[in-house]
């Protein structure tokens, strides 16, 4: 197989794979930062109305469901739809559910929902599998933790520039719009795909089953059957056993897949098995750190919806107002009114767009500008309520403040910026040969992922038991730290997988990789839940810090055998 290199003697395969994955994390991120927004805000401001508990539920059953379809894509590209296929409709898939999430209607948010589900299964464990093919030459095999790390920066230039885009979108045409940018930039990443195809094709390869190997069939009847069983026993069961109905489904229903990678790691030869062993032992700690990683779309989203201070300082608000990148709170007298005052007169505010007509276009326009000035009175509110009596402005001005999913841009900046520092220590360690081994590199990340819930604790303890807001710094940093943890993490793991699995099932254990983050996420959205019910919310963060640690010193007490199976299998 002829392998070309471009930049820095990376293959030029890793740059479309770069651009392609870039504008898919683009989509999908733009979706996720304002996903809770959208699910929290009135039916009639253009969201859904739905309570913080059935949010939260939601929003952790999709970011599961999302990252547990891999495994069944993974094996299919394996065994049948190969690599590029599964990823050009993976891609397409996931476009349609964007655009579905533009029409406000409840039946066609769970149809959309759906689509994304089934198309990042196709995507997401297949291009992951390709980066790691392009560096299966003995010449590249040292720089494929690079690669990683290249490949992950891509994802996150995509996830910084889309948070901007869903702003002025939101604030200027409202939440069908910035639905829609989602599924454009998905379509220009399908384009970059083809684009690049040529120099990808060669690692694109349908591995045939090896004598012994299970079949396609079976594996489906042994897991993928099992799964939907599980999961409606599990919801059907009276009561429940994890908060809700959806969340005893999912991890139920998640319990036939598990038990098929733990039957993969008791069966075939003994090198085999003692890598997919060390690669599930790795995969039950990470778990954790997505269970705390992916609350920046939930309980973080909200902490910065509601408790940090998001002014604008005049000097960017004037600019930043012109473009239509500022949201506006206003103060009169309704804002300011009791609240018995203010809820009568926001009723009296509803009926008025109840009764006002809506058919032609200008009517239409009209209603929707009137909706709009509601939701800004109830926003105005909210965001006064814990801000201190001298920083609310008078009667008729008001502020300009930093969209709430603009918080989201600060993990993907911290990455940008970071992970040509992270990719040069390493490098530098290598070149002394002392760069720790990969598993060393997670173990490392999610103690540093553990302090990032202590800088929150910090947060909460400057609002004076949320009684004002905290300053964004707070966000800023706890983003910075747990993004270093990251960078030793989630790349790494990527590569690791790439690096231990048996090659015939590369992609499935990728999935299982996915799989892992799938648990980590549906764990996200239960403890997000937690958020609402926790009295002293310090607490919230503690327990992130504990669970985390936790995961970190069983990681590290399986060190010395990690590292011996990554021997044995000639990896580092």
């Amino acid at each position: 197989m002829e392998q070309t290199t471009g930049q820095k003697g990376h293959p030029k395969g890793l740059w479309y794979l770069f651009g392609t994955e870039m504008w898919e994390r683009f989509g999908y991120y733009l979706m996720l930062g304002i996903f809770s927004l959208y699910m929290l805000d009135g039916w009639n401001n253009g969201g859904m109305g739905f309570s913080a508990a059935k949010k939260s539920d939601i929003y952790g059953t999709y970011l599961g469901l999302v990252y547990l379809t891999p495994f069944i894509g993974g094996l299919l590209a394996d065994r049948i739809l190969g690599y590029r296929r599964s990823i050009v409709i993976g891609g397409l898939m996931m476009s349609a559910g964007y655009f579905l999430l533009s029409v406000h209607s409840t039946t066609s948010f769970f149809i959309a929902l759906a689509l994304i589900i089934i198309g990042n299964g196709f995507f997401k464990p297949n291009i992951s599998t390709l980066v790691g093919n392009l560096y299966s030459g003995d010449d590249m095999k040292d720089k494929k933790d690079a690669g990683y790390n290249i490949f992950y920066m891509g994802i996150n230039i995509g996830a910084f520039i889309c948070n901007f885009v869903a702003a002025y979108m939101r604030i200027n045409y409202g939440w069908g719009h910035a639905f829609a940018a989602a599924g454009v930039g998905m379509l220009v990443g399908v384009v970059i795909f083809l684009l690049g195809t040529k120099h990808i094709k060669h690692v694109d390869i349908v591995k045939p089953l090896s004598p012994g190997d299970m079949s396609t069939g079976k594996i489906f009847s042994m897991t993928v059957l099992p799964m939907f069983v599980f999961g409606i026993i599990g919801y059907i069961i009276p009561g429940n056993f994890l908060g809700s109905d959806t969340n005893d489904a999912f991890i139920i229903g998640c319990l036939p897949v598990i038990s098929f990678f733990v039957y993969l790691a008791f069966t075939g030869d003994p090198k085999e098995s003692r890598a997919i062993k060390a690669l599930l032992a790795v995969f039950t700690c990470v778990i954790l750190f997505f269970a705390i990683f992916h609350q920046n779309g939930d309980a973080l989203t909200v902490w910065a919806e509601d408790h940090t201070d998001r002014k604008m300082p005049e000097s960017i608000s004037t600019a930043a107002d012109k473009i239509g990148m500022a949201q506006v709170v206003v103060n009169n007298d309704i804002v300011s009114a009791d609240q018995t005052t203010f809820d009568a007169k926001i009723s009296e505010l509803r009926a008025q767009e109840d009764a006002m007509p809506a058919v032609s276009a200008e009517e239409l326009k009209a209603k929707g500008e009137f909706s709009n000035k509601i939701g800004q009175l109830e926003k105005s509110r909210s965001y006064f309520s814990t801000l201190p009596g001298d920083q609310v402005p008078a009667q008729g001005q008001d502020l300009k403040l930093y969209s709430t999913e603009l918080y989201q841009s600060i993990n993907p900046f911290w990455v940008v910026v970071l992970t040509p520092l992270v990719v040069g220590v390493f490098g530098f360690m290598r070149r002394r040969k002392r760069e720790p081994s990969t598993p060393t590199k997670i173990a490392i990340g999610l103690v540093i992922t553990a302090l990032s819930a202590l800088v929150m604790v910090g947060a909460v303890l400057s609002t004076n038991n949320l009684s004002m807001k905290a300053g964004s710094f707070w966000l800023i940093a706890s983003y910075g730290v747990i993004t270093v943890g990251e960078l030793c993490l989630s790349p790494m793991g990527l590569s690791l997988v790439s690096k231990l699995s048996p090659p015939r099932i590369t992609a499935l254990m990728m999935g299982g990789f996915f799989l892992a983050i799938s648990v980590g996420n549906k764990l996200s959205g239960m403890l997000s839940s937690l958020w609402e019910t926790t009295e002293h919310k310090e607490n919230f963060f503690y327990l992130n810090f504990i669970l985390v640690m936790a995961a970190a010193i069983i990681l590290f007490a399986m060190l010395k055998w990690l590292n011996g199976v990554m021997k044995e299998n000639k990896v580092s």
